[in-house]
């Protein structure tokens, strides 16, 4: 006798009826734990994550529940929630459609960020006192991130932008995962060592709470604090805030937002200079007229003499047009020098680090020279008793007493036979 034939299912009639299963078997459900990737859709519609130690469940908040709630959920908020299990259809996953929730804590992460807040601002890392203005005009700009993150894309394109003449260093560094603090530690050592940029960017684009971890790390609140330059602070989307926020002298909503900070604009330069030439022009006219209408004085009380009044009149329009065109040269020649300062500047920091790799080395030099081992290879001995102590006077040893005497290549056991004090011409 054959097997019965299984059935075939079409797969949204096997959803839907797994989807009354669960209806039948389960909702309603309440169910606790900690909230992970919160996220509010231009729709009104939350989405996000609830899980404890071992597992995890997706769960929707609809905007009519989520009009209903009295506080706003985040990342860390432990909630006891009600709804109804289903299953999603176009991709087939399991939901929990929250119907209600509630406060129940705060998660453990949240609680170990609120436990460090405290503990750091208590000894006085947030001071505002403290805390530094950014350069108007900084010479280099400094960027901690890693290499891979779309905060570099969006800083360097932000500063291309804004200031194309200012120059840009990368310290490459982990942004998240177990190796992400420590790293970022040592991004920032090796820019507080090098001290070539006027202003360092912390930067990495947002994410849940446990992913920001790497920046709410105690070792490197301490090192920001300890920045011989002001740190401008860039870590996720404006509502995120981590331990590196408070710590930093400036706080960026976004890292596009901290490269904005962290240098003006080139049209802002040229706006100001532009300005302060339309100034200048503005008073040669002035003081023009003024001495036109005096000159218009002075030929009224000649009378007649118009002849020379009007060669006057002839060389103070010669002035004015020679005083115009000095004034567009001048400002021709200002555009053409910041020009030459933006192309100069990094040559000129160039220049600098190896000036000081040469007197590195020339130092290194002068210090082998130094060295007791060549004076040894020279022919003298460095004697010591049977304590290890130099002897360099005659006084210092007796008769039979055992010395030993280093040379280059090797030691020499002694044995004093006489000593003999050197008398005043210096002969033994």
């Amino acid at each position: 006798m054959s097997d019965p034939v299984a059935r075939s299912w079409a797969v949204s009639a096997l959803l839907e009826a797994m989807g009354d299963a669960l209806q039948a078997r389960f909702n309603p459900v309440s169910v606790h734990g900690e909230v992970s990737g919160f996220s509010r859709a231009s729709s009104g519609h939350c989405y996000f994550v609830l899980k404890d130690e071992e597992g995890q469940i997706r769960c929707a908040l609809f905007k009519r529940a989520a009009s209903l709630l009295n506080f706003v959920p985040r990342d860390g908020q432990q909630v006891q929630l009600r709804g109804r299990l289903s299953l999603y259809a176009p991709r087939g996953e399991l939901q929990l459609v929250v119907e209600s929730l509630r406060l129940e804590g705060q998660g453990t992460l949240f609680e170990r960020f609120i436990e460090l807040k405290n503990r750091l601002q208590a000894q006085g890392l947030f001071d505002p006192a403290r805390k530094r203005s950014l350069p108007p005009r900084p010479r280099a700009v400094g960027v901690v991130t890693s290499l891979g993150a779309a905060a570099l894309h969006d800083v360097l394109t932000a500063l291309q932008r804004r200031a194309p003449h200012v120059p840009v260093v990368v310290y490459p560094a982990s942004v998240q995962g177990e190796q992400a603090a420590v790293e970022l530690r040592l991004a920032l050592s090796l820019a507080y060592q090098r001290r070539e940029v006027d202003v360092l960017l912390l930067v990495r684009g947002g994410g849940a709470l446990e992913d920001l971890w790497s920046f709410n790390d105690e070792v490197l609140a301490q090192l920001i604090v300890k920045a011989p330059m002001p740190v401008v602070c860039g870590v996720g989307h404006e509502t995120d805030f981590t331990i590196a926020d408070f710590c930093a002298d400036v706080r960026a909503a976004t890292p596009t937002a901290a490269a904005e900070l962290a240098a003006q604009p080139r049209s802002q330069c040229l706006g100001l200079l532009q300005g302060l030439q339309d100034r200048l022009v503005r008073a040669q006219e002035s003081q023009l007229d003024r001495l036109g209408q005096r000159l218009d004085r002075l030929a009224s009380r000649l009378g007649r003499p118009s002849q020379a009044v009007t060669r006057a009149q002839a060389g103070l329009a010669l002035i004015a047009a020679r005083l115009q065109q000095s004034a567009a040269l001048a400002r021709q020649r200002r555009h053409m020098h910041l020009d030459r300062l933006s192309e100069k500047l990094p040559q000129q920091f160039q220049q600098v680090l190896t000036d000081r790799s040469r007197q590195l080395e020339g130092l290194a030099t002068r210090l082998n020279l130094l060295d007791p081992q060549l004076v040894l290879a020279r022919g003298y001995a460095w004697l010591a008793d049977e304590q290890g102590r130099p002897v360099t006077a005659a006084v210092q040893a007796r008769p039979g007493q055992a010395l030993s005497a280093t040379l280059a290549d090797g030691r020499l056991a002694l044995q004093v036979l006489a000593t003999h004090a050197a008398t005043e011409s210096g002969s033994v």
